[in-house]
């Protein structure tokens, strides 16, 4: 289904591109679920609702929420044991959350840095994450190839360019962090300027990182694949069904309860895997942040305009700033492009219009003019975001007790593409009692501190946000790495 932008220029003589609405020209009952991303409205079918619950249900295992980590979960659950009466509830349709939303990195990028990890659990369990990231990589394309999910999954690395002298020093300074934890030109390689360059063609480029452990891919047409796929082996998946509270497991082993307007379900084992909406959970308020990222893309490109561009087929790319950005080169010729900087909403809101913030989107299209000035004229189609998790120390986790029967994962940081894989196998372990190398990585049962309560999360988050711009615009400005920055860093375990 193509959309037309209503209202938005292209990149013009300063770059900018101006905030506008996208229309979509044909009239279609599916439309509402379109407005979630560019990717959603790039669906090759319509998209549908499946029914909400019937009723009161019992199962053996029960999910909250259609994502990446509960619709992996109740995967891998069926392969270890096909005979597992599992359902999933979700309150929109599967892939409305950041799963349908994201930059499309199926990246081996962890949230807790390698050398934070060396401090806290030794090289070993840091070796050991590490190559669990990088395997749940080669897994997602495996796992989307077997089941014939046609998510463009496109294993081309990730280009991470230094755009300032500022940010050279501090990849040098990672590379021999790298280094000296063992981690060498197999998982990381250092690019000059011109090496860099030939990656991915951006202005002012003096070098930078590759790792060949990333893919790009269509997020939304893995969830929605991944969807259909547990349903075929058996797995219920109840969509507009909002999960209104969870009972904890009396004594004696007794089930868990699962209240939703349509009806109870009972289950000895219940998962949350609601990510960056798990704040609107009752008793889960303070356990995650929802901080939003936000996305735009381009019309399709012409092939003159992608090869000046340059970007291989596949890659991602990112530069040194500290407030994030993120892109890739999708299979139809666009450029997908995001970034963080829009603000935390006070007491964890989350609503249908933070996706939408024009300073922001216009931000990005400055941002995407200046690193790629051949843009000039080229029209933005598609602007979005959402929320994602994050914990307070930044730390993602996947935790199960089996004396309550209550599992979760999350606090990806954005990074929930091939994390959310690993935890979904992980959690499938831990279930089934089984004692693999998954269920000893130092992430499980991980136990983070609760954010600080209302206003001083919001004056936190946002402070945070705040300075982390100034940083990069006091970087570009002197060259020098910012102390702000590492200030902020320190304060808030980022």
């Amino acid at each position: 289904m193509e959309s037309a932008a209503v209202g938005s220029s292209g990149f013009g003589a300063s770059s900018r591109c101006k905030p506008g609405e996208v229309a979509w020209l044909v009239p279609d009952p599916d439309s509402s679920w379109r407005r979630i991303s560019y990717w959603f409205d790039n669906l090759p079918g319509p998209v549908t609702p499946r029914q909400p619950l019937p009723g009161d249900l019992e199962a053996d295992v029960v999910i909250v929420g259609a994502g990446y980590t509960g619709m992996w979960t109740a995967y891998y659950l069926s392969a270890i044991d096909p005979g597992l009466r599992v359902a999933v509830l979700e309150r929109e349709v599967a892939g409305y959350g950041a799963s349908g939303r994201n930059g499309g990195w199926c990246s081996a990028f962890f949230a807790v840095s390698p050398e934070s990890l060396t401090k806290s659990y030794g090289l070993d369990a840091m070796g050991a994450m590490q190559r669990a990231m990088q395997h749940s990589v080669d897994e997602v394309g495996a796992a989307a190839a077997a089941e014939g999910i046609d998510c463009a999954y496109r294993k081309g690395g990730t280009a991470s360019l230094a755009r300032s002298a500022a940010q050279l020093a501090s990849y040098k300074a990672d590379l021999d962090g790298y280094r000296a934890l063992g981690i060498g030109d197999d998982d990381v390689v250092w690019c000059d300027a011109k090496g860099a360059t030939d990656l991915v063609s951006a202005t002012g480029v003096l070098g930078g990182l590759f790792t060949p452990h990333c893919a790009s891919l269509d997020p939304a047409r893995l969830a929605r694949g991944l969807a259909e796929t547990i349903e075929g082996r058996g797995v219920r998946i109840y969509e507009q069904t909002a999960v209104t509270r969870v009972q904890p497991a009396g004594p004696n082993g007794a089930s868990q309860r699962i209240e939703t307007p349509h009806g109870r379900v009972r289950a000895p084992v219940v998962v949350i895997a609601t990510e960056g909406y798990t704040a609107q959970l009752p008793d889960r308020r303070r356990r995650v942040v929802p901080v939003y990222s936000l996305m735009v893309a381009t019309e399709p490109l012409d092939d003159s305009t992608l090869s000046e561009i340059g970007i291989r087929d596949g890659i991602t790319f990112t530069d040194g700033r500290h407030l994030l950005i993120y892109g890739q080169r999708t299979p139809d010729g666009r450029l997908a492009f995001g970034g963080r900087g829009a603000p935390y909403h006070f007491r964890s809101q989350i609503d249908d219009s933070f996706d939408r913030v024009p300073k922001v989107h216009e931000t990005l299209g400055e941002t995407l003019g200046e690193m790629f000035p051949v843009l000039e004229g080229v029209a933005i189609t598609h602007r979005w975001g959402g929320p994602l998790g994050v914990h307070r120390d930044w730390h993602p986790s996947v935790n199960f007790d089996r004396r309550t029967g209550v599992g979760s994962a999350g606090g990806y940081v954005g990074d929930g593409v091939s994390t959310a894989n690993l935890a979904g196998r992980t959690l499938a372990d831990l279930i089934c009692g089984r004692d693999t190398e998954l269920t000893r990585l130092p992430w499980v049962n991980h136990r983070s501190p609760l954010w600080e309560p209302e206003p001083l999360r919001w004056l936190g988050v946002n402070s945070g946000l705040v300075a982390m711009g100034q940083a990069d615009r006091t970087e570009a400005k002197t060259g020098n790495p910012s102390r702000l920055a590492g200030v902020v860093a320190r304060l808030t375990g980022y």
